[in-house]
């Protein structure tokens, strides 16, 4: 969804950056300290780089279930984080996933044994600004609705 996020500012004229965050902490062994630590600090350096070009509206993807973490993130990019939830029925999480992933892939399992119980802890969690069923939508849909909801879409937002 992130790339359809993209190309619908890029349609608009907004300038824009985009942040994956699972790619601010992926390395073997984890560090010694905690690896939202390492995280918070990649995106942190980037976010600055970013920054140094000139005003941009700053688009994340990734996985936010506490209070603390959002606090962690806030710090990182110095400003406040809306957040949108992407839920989906159970049986097309686990659809979508089988899709990302192939089937010998840790990853595949790791989330298949835990999609229901991190849907259900972010669900209780309660941060999002906005929640998007995206059952039956298609990314391109889902990036449209998120980012109407900002106003990125009519040009009334600012970075």
């Amino acid at each position: 969804m992130l790339e359809h996020v993209g190309d619908l500012l890029v349609g608009v004229g907004q300038a824009f950056s985009l942040m994956d965050v699972d790619w601010f902490h992926r390395s073997w062994p984890p560090a010694e300290q905690d690896n939202a630590l390492v995280e918070a600090a990649n995106i942190a350096a980037v976010w600055k780089c970013y920054r140094a070009v000139g005003p941009r509206q700053l688009v994340m993807a990734g996985v936010i279930s506490t209070a603390a973490a959002r606090e962690r993130y806030e710090a990182a990019v110095e400003g406040p984080v809306r957040m949108v939830r992407l839920t989906a029925d159970a049986d097309i999480v686990k659809q979508r996933l089988r899709g990302r992933y192939d089937a010998g892939q840790k990853a595949l399992d790791w989330h298949l044994e835990r999609c229901e119980e991190i849907a259900a802890r972010l669900e209780a969690a309660d941060l999002d600004e906005l929640v998007i069923d995206t059952s039956r939508l298609a990314p391109r849909e889902v990036a449209e609705r998120a980012l109407r909801h900002f106003g990125l879409l009519d040009g009334s937002a600012t970075p």
